[in-house]
Formats: structure tokens, C-alpha cells, sequence
């Protein structure tokens, strides 16, 4: 599948780190570099835990699915790249937790 760079609107299934059961949530995410960018600009979310928790997740987008990794992200220029594509407003200044997600052949 060929994506343009830039933000879009994913579904991103992961693993309940209390209920095992599979998380389902629509997010806006970046798309960069062959790889998804999720971010939020406070720990608490279910998605981002459960992630962290169990990397192994799925995307859906434009009607396909594949695995992926999630791992957080450490590069604080590549967070501040993220939060420029993903926002165009004043929301790109804000500090933000960056989960990155490499797809799986």
C-alpha cells in the first residue's frame, strides 16, 4: 500500500494490558519515513500504555490491516517533526509522547 506523507486518520488495535482483549481506537497519526507516529501530550491513554505493554499491534487503513511494533520514541527532534506534520497550529508547541510504529512484512 503507497501513503502519502503526512497526517491521516488510522485505526489502531492493541492488547487490553489488564483485559487481554484487543483495543480497538481511531486516531489521527503521521505517517513518515515508511512508519506511523501516534502521540499524545500526556501518558494516561489506554492506547499508549497498552502499546507500550504489548508492542505487537495492528493498523488499519483504507480498508487494510497489518501488524506492527510500537516502541516509543526518544529522538525529541523527531517528536517536534511529528507534532509539526500532525498539527499546523499552535498544538505543534506543545510537548508530546511520540509512539512510533513500524509495520511488519
Amino acid at each position: 500500500m503507497k501513503l502519502d506523507e503526512g497526517p491521516l486518520t488510522c485505526i489502531l488495535a492493541t492488547i487490553g494490558r489488564k483485559t487481554g482483549k484487543e483495543h480497538v481506537v481511531e486516531l489521527r497519526a503521521v505517517f513518515h519515513d515508511g512508519r506511523f507516529y501516534f502521540s499524545r501530550r500526556n501518558p494516561h491513554s489506554d492506547w499508549l500504555k497498552n502499546a507500550i505493554e504489548a508492542p505487537l499491534v495492528k493498523i488499519t487503513v483504507n480498508d487494510t490491516t497489518f501488524p506492527g511494533y510500537a516502541s516509543l520514541v526518544k529522538d525529541e527532534e523527531l517528536t517536534k517533526k511529528i507534532s509539526r506534520m500532525k498539527y499546523s497550529d499552535r498544538q505543534a508547541e506543545y510537548s508530546r509522547i511520540v509512539l512510533e510504529v513500524i509495520p511488519c512484512e
